[in-house]
This record gives structure tokens, C-alpha cells and sequence, in this order.
């Protein structure tokens, strides 16, 4: 069998390797991940002082220890509200620390006051209970919809266990409290809770680190699927999400369309306003252009100031006023750039698939559509007559 030192040895170990992986993520600028690691660090000094009780003085081995716990699960708690961006006023996260100070007051006077051990469980299992339970409420409220489940149900479950076992404890030592006196001295009950807490701990840090991970391989898949400065489709993807369009073909009557767009005069933005002008104007255009197709529409950026439209109609005549509107839109719209607004133009060329042709095929008389639009004067969206009448 264990013992107690053991156990809260190997807690220690385990809140060490954690603490490792947390500082190799720390780079990434995720957010909660510096509590968490903080809070590791507070769970080894607490660990260790409680292994140390038997010889270390009261103030450390019994009032430090069990503060540094409570902190513990008090900053993994905040860390979690930091990691899905859950704004906590002032008062409010006082509140917590307020608590903590009370938790600490309760300590202070079951041990040098009015001596009672059985009291003093009483105290630090309603804190950590509370605390565990507002992790697994904040999980369950805020984890993301879109992402597998398992992640984050794993550490609400590890944090509800945490919450049932402090509040069994503590009910057990309100009402009929186990012969130990000593949070060292073997029995079975301080067997149980010491194993409870190898398992409980461990396991939360492990469940958060797997959450952090979760959330850098969220920000590269969809650095692998948008374009990071407009928030556009990427190529790769847009091109993918075209290639699902014709593979599935016309339904309904609706036939498929992609319009080849390019901003006018480009360059000489860049030369006027800087690298930092043009990016702004190439935000400023993505973002009317999502805000006024459907959801169903692919929109991305496939190279520099070009963008590509995909969408479904009926006719060819519904997508260029679809993109006619875009484009007095555009023209209407000013952007903000340094030293003052500026007005900006495109022109785009709009082919309709044959439903046979390759995707490289469409887009390239989509292109050669676009090219026309060009040496036409700019400003404007061209399209096949023949197109148009069909």
C-alpha cells in the first residue's frame, strides 16, 4: 500500500511534468496557460510541505500548505476563464481571493485558536469543492461547440470528480469524523481522500494541457484553412470547397459560377500608403464582400490583390449583379488608410461551368474574362453574352 508521503510525492511529480509541457506551449501565447503553469508551481511548494509535515512547524506544514493548495485550484480556475476569453470583472474575481482570505482566517483559528482538525477539512473541502465545481460549470458553458467534445469533457469530469470527493469529505468530517487527527497518520480514510487527490489533480493538469494543445491545433487548422490577413479562404482551401462544388454538380436547376476578382490599381496603393495602406485596403474589401454573400458562397484570396468568388444561380445574370452591387459598394465605400480615406475599384470577369470542364479551365476563362474588364477601363465586371442569355 501507498503511504501518505508517497502520494503526495508522486502528485508532485506529475504537477512538475505538467508544468514542463505548459512552459513549451507558454510561446504560443494561449491564454490561461500562465496561470496554470503558476498554479502548478504553487501545487509542488504545497505538496512538499505537506509531505514535510511531521517536522516542519505548524505555519508551514498545515497553514502554508493547505493556502498554497487552495491557491492552486483558485488560479486553474482563473486560467480557465482566461483560456475562453470570459470577461470577469474586478468585483468578481475578488470574490474568489476574498474567499481564499477566509479560507486562510478558518486555518488559522482551528489550528492556533480553537483547535479542531475535523473543522479545519471542513473549511478547506467547501473551498476546493466550489472551486472544482465552478471548473466543470465553466467548461460545460464555454467550451466550443465545433471542437471534439472529449477534450474538454474529460478535465469538466475530472473537476466534478475533485467536487463530489471534497464535499463527501467534508460532510464526513462535519458529522462523523474518522479517528485520524493527522493528515499524514495511515488509515483508510486518509487513504482514500490522499488517492483521490493523485488521481484528481494529475489528471486536471493533464486534461488541461490536452485542452491548450487543442486550442493551438484550432488556430493552425485555421491558419491551413483562411487567409490570416483578410480571414478570406486560403487558396488551397478555396480551391478545395470549389472542387466539392462541381464534384456534386447542378441541383436544383442552379448552375455554378465563379467570378475572378481583382483590385484596381493595386500597386500604386502600396507605393502611396506602404505595405501596411495596401493590407488595410485588402481587409477593408474581404470584409464587405463576407458581409454580403451567403453562406453557401466560397469567397477567398487566391494570390496577392486577386479574390475569387464561387456561388450557385439560376442564371448567369443574378451573379453579375450580385457582383455589380459589390462593386458599387466598393467604389462607395472609402477605406481608412494613414493621412486620410481612400476609394479604391475592381474588376472582375464571371464564367459560368459547363459542367464538364475542369476546375483550371473555369477559372482560367474566368481569368481571361477578368483580363478584358482590365483593358476595358477597370471598374467593372464582364461576362460572356452568350453566358448571359443562357
Amino acid at each position: 500500500m501507498f503511504s501518505p508521503v508517497s502520494i503526495l510525492v508522486v502528485t508532485a511529480l506529475s504537477s512538475v511534468l505538467s508544468i514542463l509541457v505548459l512552459v513549451s506551449l507558454a510561446s504560443h501565447a494561449i491564454d490561461g496557460v500562465s496561470r496554470w503553469i503558476w498554479a502548478n508551481v504553487l501545487a509542488i511548494a504545497s505538496l512538499l510541505l505537506f509531505a514535510a509535515q511531521n517536522v516542519a512547524p505548524a505555519w508551514l506544514g498545515v497553514v502554508a500548505a493547505n493556502q498554497l493548495l487552495a491557491a492552486t485550484i483558485l488560479l486553474f480556475y482563473e486560467g480557465c476563464n482566461d483560456f475562453f476569453g470570459v470577461r470577469v470583472d474586478a468585483k468578481a474575481r475578488a470574490t474568489g481571493w476574498i474567499a481564499w482570505a477566509g479560507v486562510l482566517a478558518g486555518i488559522v483559528y482551528y489550528t492556533y485558536g480553537a483547535p479542531d482538525v475535523h473543522m479545519r477539512v471542513v473549511v478547506v473541502s467547501a473551498f476546493h469543492a466550489a472551486c472544482d465545481l465552478a471548473i466543470t460549470g465553466r467548461i460545460l458553458m464555454s467550451r466550443p461547440p465545433e471542437r471534439p467534445r472529449y477534450n474538454y469533457l474529460f478535465v469538466a469530469g475530472t473537476s466534478a470528480l475533485g467536487a463530489i470527493g471534497h464535499t463527501v469529505r467534508g460532510a464526513i468530517y462535519a458529522v462523523k469524523p474518522p479517528g485520524e487527527t493527522a493528515l499524514l497518520q495511515p488509515g483508510p480514510m486518509q487513504i482514500t481522500f490522499l488517492a483521490l487527490g493523485i488521481l484528481v489533480l494529475p489528471s486536471l493538469c493533464i486534461g488541461l494541457v490536452i485542452m491548450a494543445h487543442d486550442r493551438l491545433a484550432m488556430r493552425l487548422e485555421r491558419l491551413a484553412r483562411f487567409d490570416d490577413l483578410t480571414g478570406a479562404l486560403s487558396r488551397k482551401a478555396l480551391l478545395a470547397a470549389a472542387t466539392a462544388r462541381l464534384a456534386r454538380g447542378a441541383e436544383d436547376d442552379r448552375r455554378e459560377f465563379v467570378a475572378v476578382i481583382d483590385l484596381d490599381h493595386f500597386k500604386s496603393v502600396n507605393d502611396r500608403y506602404g505595405h501596411a495602406g495596401g493590407d488595410d485596403v485588402l481587409r477593408h474589401f474581404a470584409s464587405i464582400v463576407s458581409a454580403r454573400i451567403r453562406d453557401d458562397d466560397a469567397f477567398g484570396r487566391i494570390g496577392g490583390e486577386e479574390f475569387c468568388l464561387f456561388c450557385s444561380a439560376a442564371r448567369l445574370a443574378d451573379v453579375t449583379a450580385l457582383v455589380e452591387r459589390l462593386r458599387v459598394t466598393v467604389e462607395a465605400t472609402p477605406c481608412g488608410v494613414p493621412g486620410g480615406a481612400l476609394h479604391y475599384t475592381f474588376s472582375a470577369g464571371i464564367a459560368q461551368w459547363d459542367g464538364r470542364e475542369p476546375l483550371a479551365s473555369l477559372m482560367a476563362r474566368a481569368d481571361g474574362l477578368l483580363y478584358e474588364a482590365k483593358v476595358a477601363g477597370r471598374n467593372r465586371v464582364k461576362a460572356l453574352a452568350e453566358d448571359m442569355a443562357a
